[in-house]
């Protein structure tokens, strides 16, 4: 089989909780067996591993406990190499992966080495890939499995590795394409190397990152992202009962729900998908029949408010000083303070002597690192006055063409006229408008703006 241009070569990746033990693993077998354009199969490890390696990549002193959380990891591998008896080969491979993995976590009990981080983190997915590719196997598949750190090239930034695209897309013709046209390849998500060819990681929901890569990389004909639910809804059906399924929603719609807190994809995801102009598909590995959800450049339907978003977990940080009045540089300096720190800002609002911006302390510090650290505070405290408020949630409003359509700020905040609005943000993109929280408020607003503008 060759592939070429226009050859419909399909990328498909399932999450944790489809690859999660041998039933699910078989219904991801189900799906891949059943399109013969899926040529590339991407996987996180099973549900429940990614946590455990990463407790022990953080150091578990205690040997006891070090070795309970050891045994949970082996356990869930065992359960399904008993149903699954695979080859010998296999097998072997496997014990090697956790004699690895109990060597390591060893190692970072004593002393924290990001580099050994990165590596034990790995594990997960390469288990993962190497049990799919065995199932396709026995059910009579040409399927192999492939190392991708071979070609998902990224920096050195152990954690949050940021991949190098053009390296990769050079990598992937010449270690990969070729193995496509006679094998279904199963690889691993979330992981790379870097030049000097040292397992990377791509940060937490860094699969859907992964196989988007992959999917630029190969000019696929789409992109298929399985996971627990049914497709992209117009708010969290956790928080909104009524939300209902998105069957189409475009780049550009679906990139603001994943930066503001959808968790159905990773933020990343959309954007080597875009450049590369490739559709992404959204469907549930338990439920492959129902229609999903569609993501590409343009939809047939353009409403206004398509959906909903929150992320919780913001802290809005108000710096004051009088220097600023009339002055230039004070912003690129506040930037450039936050930027050695690492940290991103979301929204931003300026009045001649104070600038008020949020951050996001969740995805990336969800290891329990403080956002606003000491340090950083000392920095900034040099430069201005600081004031720092938590407990706060971003919500927003998505939808195509917000900030030209006439009175709908208006009725967003009529409707919800009774709560603390913290800050606004709108006209920077057409697809959003957001706005800051009490984070005990959210959910009560996400339910009333739902029930004004997604439900009439």
């Amino acid at each position: 089989m060759q592939i070429h241009s226009n050859f419909p070569m399909v990328v498909a990746k399932f999450g944790g909780t489809s690859v999660a033990d041998y039933a699910a693993l078989q219904r991801c077998a189900d799906i891949i067996v059943n399109n013969p354009a899926i040529r590339l199969v991407v996987v996180s490890a099973a549900a429940g591993v990614t946590n455990r390696l990463a407790a022990l990549a953080a150091g578990i002193a205690d040997s006891a406990a070090r070795e309970q959380v050891l045994t949970e990891i082996m356990t869930i591998q065992h359960n399904i190499q008993q149903e699954l008896q695979p080859a010998p080969e296999v097998a072997a491979q496997i014990r090697d992966y956790l004699v690895n993995m109990a060597q390591l976590s060893a190692q970072l009990a004593e002393q924290t080495l990001e580099a050994a981080q990165d590596e034990l983190l790995a594990y997960g997915e390469r288990c993962s890939s190497l049990l799919l590719a065995e199932v396709l196997r026995q059910r009579g598949h040409t399927a192999r499995d492939f190392n991708a750190c071979e070609v998902i090239r990224t920096d050195s930034h152990f954690g949050h590795a940021e991949p190098r695209p053009k390296r990769i897309g050079m990598l992937v013709k010449e270690h990969l394409s070729g193995l496509l046209e006679n094998y279904c390849v199963v690889t691993q998500g979330f992981i790379g190397a870097d030049a000097a060819g040292r397992t990377t990681t791509l940060g937490r929901g860094g699969s859907d990152y992964s196989a988007a890569l992959f999917a630029e990389a190969l000019n696929a004909h789409a992109l298929q992202i399985w996971t627990d639910v049914d497709g992209i809804y117009s708010c969290d059906p956790r928080q909104v009962p009524n939300a209902r399924p998105i069957t189409e929603i475009t780049f550009a719609e679906a990139a603001e729900m994943a930066t503001f807190g959808a968790k159905i994809l990773h933020p990343a995801t959309l954007v080597p998908a875009q450049r590369a102009q490739v559709p992404v598909f959204v469907g549930c590995t338990r439920e492959p029949e129902k229609p999903g959800t569609w993501i590409r450049n343009q939809t047939q339907e353009r409403p206004v408010c398509r959906a909903l978003s929150v992320r919780r977990g913001q802290v809005l940080l108000t710096v004051r000083s009088l220097n600023m009045l009339h002055a230039r540089g004070f912003l690129a300096e506040l930037f450039a303070i936050l930027a050695r720190h690492r940290i991103s800002v979301d929204l931003i609002t300026t009045s001649e002597v104070s600038v008020a911006l949020t951050l996001d302390a969740t995805g990336s510090h969800s290891s329990g690192r403080k956002l606003v650290t000491p340090k950083l505070m000392a920095e900034l405290e040099a430069l201005c006055d600081v004031s720092v408020e938590e407990g706060l949630a971003l919500i927003a409003v998505i939808g195509h063409q917000l900030s030209n359509t006439p009175r709908v700020a208006s009725r967003i905040f009529s409707c919800i006229s009774e709560k603390n609005i913290r800050m606004i943000s709108q006209g920077a993109s057409p697809n959003n408008l957001c706005f800051l929280v009490r984070e005990d408020d959210a959910t009560d607003i996400l339910q009333t703006l739902h029930r004004g503008f997604l439900e009439a």
